[in-house]
């Protein structure tokens, strides 16, 4: 069932014809982008004589495997954990979490559009950024968008970082008999993501998401296969109904965060072949993440029950723990792409365009291929996201951090202020209220988060002066 009530209809001459009631929303299926406005599908804009590359469009499959890539990320090893502190509480805001982030997910895209003279819903706006802009204005017209691409920026790099830390843990704890250190590793992972560097579209980043989730769906199999053969020694009496407040904010924190693909969604929509499909992929997308991460928290907790660990590949036998591990650095190095791709996108826009806005020229040549410096920012780019897995002390820490502030506000404060902000005529009773539900419950999400990372780092600095 929809909480947003966002309704689609079919498609007339290209744009989607709001037929519904007061209050009610639809956007355009097709083009339809006003004037003024970049189609997020060209590189560049063009002017008679030049030659405007034509990216490919995506599919709702190819949209869907890079939305189930964000929202069925490395989080996942932790949510036998939350079950740990959480109980049945815990399994709930699986669910619930699910239900928000995809309403949340359509009022960032219902912001993009606005009706014109005849009542077709347009696409006005390409990207998050624009419709921070939109709300600021007219006293601050580029306040909002300064702050919502640092954020993003913040959170996409951050999410790099993770990934390539993680690939050096994994294998450094798979095979520690070999000669060979974490940082290692980790060197030799980042030299398999040099190639990221020549992406240059969404349908090329989504064959990387589709492999990353046939990797996650063999590590659920080998996962859940394993606690099935322990189903005999299940601890059902250990899932409770009660939860220990002391604990119980990190595993929110690790639930909510699981969720997030907001950042991705204005990119992806826009690039879809039939944007009619939008809702539709946000459901199926969600609901199965929803399935499979209760089912996996829940058989896992019920196999380790209080010796739960805080990765719950930690609790796999010697035997087969190297091969899930193998495949959980896998899973990290083909996630990867999106945010890294993303990252890119958002700093190109900002600041590499032949225009007066921006400080630098296109990254492209007029024939729509990408330039020798371009490239070599990018490989600078990947090259830094090694350096800071490198050398940021108590980087998960810093990262709880980071994604307290970035990840609630990208993902729960802000799509909710801007929903209120621009569609607040056409709302009705109960959008206004979902808006203000979620946005309380992003700012109680944030400050737990906040104040558990602070005590965390201050406890890890402590230990190191001990040391």
């Amino acid at each position: 069932m929809e909480m947003d009530d966002l309704r689609q209809d079919g498609l007339v001459g290209g744009n989607a014809k709001h037929q519904g009631g007061p209050g009610e929303e639809s956007y355009q299926g097709g083009g339809g982008v006003s004037e003024g406005s970049q189609d997020p599908v060209c590189a560049r804009d063009s002017d008679p004589g030049e030659i405007a590359e034509v990216k490919p469009k995506i599919s709702a499959w190819d949209a869907g495997w890079n939305v189930t890539n964000a929202i069925q990320g490395m989080f996942v090893l932790g949510l036998p954990y939350a079950i740990l502190h959480g109980g049945y509480i815990g399994l709930f805001l699986m669910t619930f979490a699910a239900v928000v982030c995809c309403y949340t997910g359509k009022i960032l895209i219902a912001c993009l559009y606005e009706e014109d003279e005849d009542g077709n819903l347009v696409r006005v706006h390409n990207s998050y950024v624009d419709v921070a802009n939109a709300c600021c204005r007219p006293r601050f017209p580029r306040l909002g968008g300064y702050v919502v691409n640092m954020a993003q920026l913040i959170e996409l790099l951050m999410t790099c970082v993770l990934y390539v830390v993680v690939s050096g843990n994994l294998m450094y704890n798979s095979f520690p008999d070999l000669p060979v250190s974490e940082r290692a590793w980790s060197v030799l992972s980042t030299a398999l993501l040099l190639p990221c560097a020549f992406l240059r579209n969404l349908k090329a980043v989504s064959k990387f998401s589709l492999l990353c989730s046939l990797t996650h769906f063999v590590i659920n199999f080998l996962v859940i296969g394993y606690c099935l053969t322990r189903a005999g020694d299940w601890a059902w009496d250990k899932v409770k109904f009660y939860i220990d407040v002391n604990t119980f904010p990190v595993s929110i924190g690790i639930i909510v965060f699981s969720y997030t693909s907001q950042i991705f969604l204005p990119s992806l929509e826009g690039n879809m072949k039939n944007r009619n499909e939008f809702h539709s992929m946000m459901n199926w997308t969600h609901i199965s993440a929803c399935i499979l991460k209760s089912v996996f928290a829940l058989l896992a907790f019920l196999t380790w029950a209080d010796d739960t660990k805080e990765v719950i590949t930690d609790n796999l036998p010697t035997s087969i723990r190297a091969t899930v591990n193998i495949f959980l650095v896998a899973k990290a190095l083909l996630s990867y792409p999106l945010p890294f791709f993303a990252a890119i996108e958002g700093i190109e826009t900002s600041n590499f365009q032949d225009t007066t806005d921006t400080w630098f020229p296109s990254c492209y040549a007029l024939d729509g291929k990408l330039k020798t410096w371009g490239l070599t920012l990018r490989t600078v780019l990947v090259i830094a996201t090694l350096l800071m897995a490198i050398y940021i002390p108590h980087f998960a820490l810093l990262m709880g951090l980071t994604g307290s502030f970035t990840g609630a506000s990208l993902s729960f404060l802000l799509p909710c202020l801007f929903h209120l902000r621009l569609k607040w005529r056409q709302l009705l009773w109960h959008h206004v209220f979902f808006d203000i539900s979620i946005f309380i419950v992003g700012v109680v999400c944030s400050v737990s988060g906040f104040i558990n990372s602070i005590r965390g780092l201050i406890e890890a600095f402590k230990e190191d002066a001990q040391k």
